[in-house]
């Protein structure tokens, strides 16, 4: 600044090139960092009584004309439009992130709050599963065996409530899985076997040889779901089919069903906690509206997307889009690296 002011001084035939020059260096100097409000006042002010001072000199020596002077209040009023503008979209960006992480907080605290009520509800349930099972074992009296059943089925189901929510709370993140190398072709092959005993007409697709690095216990979690669903949807004469392929560097799993379909409304909303678009069904077969959110959780740490399309009275797919890895025996082992 100090040898633009003697420029203007100095060489008064370069007319505005010295001053221009002292509020692109200002400009940019605010730019690397933000000054406070207060100190880009006061150096618009010093800039602007030190050129002005010095222009106005110069015009009343004759050195420079009237229309010079008059670009010093514009610039320094230019300068501080910048200045607030600035202020406002940092305190936009500050305001953004505020909330932000306000809602990463709660996100904390709710998933917290599951995991300690699931925990913590797991030694009652345990408990009174076990005093209605004897009742129901011990009852001579047919009606009283009968409401120890019932209990003994609602406890069983809040059980299972809690484990989905367990789960749920801890499957959110790549930082919840264990990673390895999974063959995807041997899981769903194991996914099969364990399902093919229930009454449905059940078919193994093309079953490409694919790996991915994901958690086996968690994309198993994930095909279970996916089954379950199809089973819940489909007849016992239906068809249910599990496919793998590969396409590109993602590695594709897919279950298809003859089931009952999702009407396209709803196809939006399946993967919500506690979702459940078939209001029709009886508690024994509707689930808790957690199966899908849980797979779309799993899904989701492994860095996949979910996919689904469906056909009301037809059937339904859903697809599992994972990130497609190199099999173990081709992955060079760090000996291999080094000698290359």
């Amino acid at each position: 600044m100090v040898l633009n002011l003697l420029a203007m001084q100095l060489i008064p035939h370069w007319q505005t090139v010295p001053f221009l020059i002292i509020w692109i260096t200002l400009t940019a100097a605010y730019g690397v960092r933000l000054w406070r409000t207060g100190s880009a006042m006061v150096t618009v002010l010093i800039v602007t009584l030190a050129t002005g001072g010095l222009i106005g000199f110069q015009v009343l020596r004759g050195q420079q004309d009237l229309d010079y002077l008059a670009e010093v209040p514009l610039l320094a009023l230019l300068f501080v439009v910048m200045v607030w503008h600035s202020r406002r979209r940092l305190a936009a960006l500050e305001e953004m992130k505020r909330v932000s992480d306000h809602n990463a907080l709660l996100l904390d605290q709710q998933r917290q709050f599951l995991q300690d009520a699931s925990h913590e509800l797991g030694t009652p349930i345990a408990i009174a599963l076990g005093h209605a099972e004897l009742i129901e074992q011990a009852a001579t009296d047919e009606a009283v065996a009968a409401d120890a059943r019932i209990a003994v089925e609602e406890l069983l189901r809040m059980r299972r409530l809690t484990s989905r929510l367990l789960l749920l709370a801890s499957t959110e993140g790549p930082a919840s899985l264990r990673l390895s190398p999974v063959d995807v072709e041997e899981t769903v092959v194991e996914a099969f076997r364990r399902w093919s005993h229930i009454p449905r007409r059940w078919v193994l697709g093309d079953l490409e040889e694919t790996w991915i690095q994901g958690d086996a216990d968690r994309l198993t979690m994930a095909l279970d779901a996916l089954i379950e669903n199809a089973v819940d949807h489909t007849e016992p004469a239906g068809r249910i089919e599990l496919t793998v392929c590969r396409v590109a560097d993602s590695v594709i799993i897919a279950i298809a069903d003859e089931g009952s379909g999702i009407p396209a409304s709803e196809v939006g909303k399946i993967f919500s906690r506690f979702s459940r678009i078939d209001t029709g069904r009886n508690r024994a077969t509707g689930g808790f509206g957690l199966g899908l959110a849980i797979v779309q959780a799993i899904t989701q740490a492994h860095s996949g997307t979910v996919k689904v399309s469906s056909v009301m009275g037809e059937g339904s797919r859903f697809e599992l889009w994972l990130p497609a890895s190199m099999a173990p025996a081709l992955v060079p082992s760090v000996e291999q690296v080094r000698r290359t």
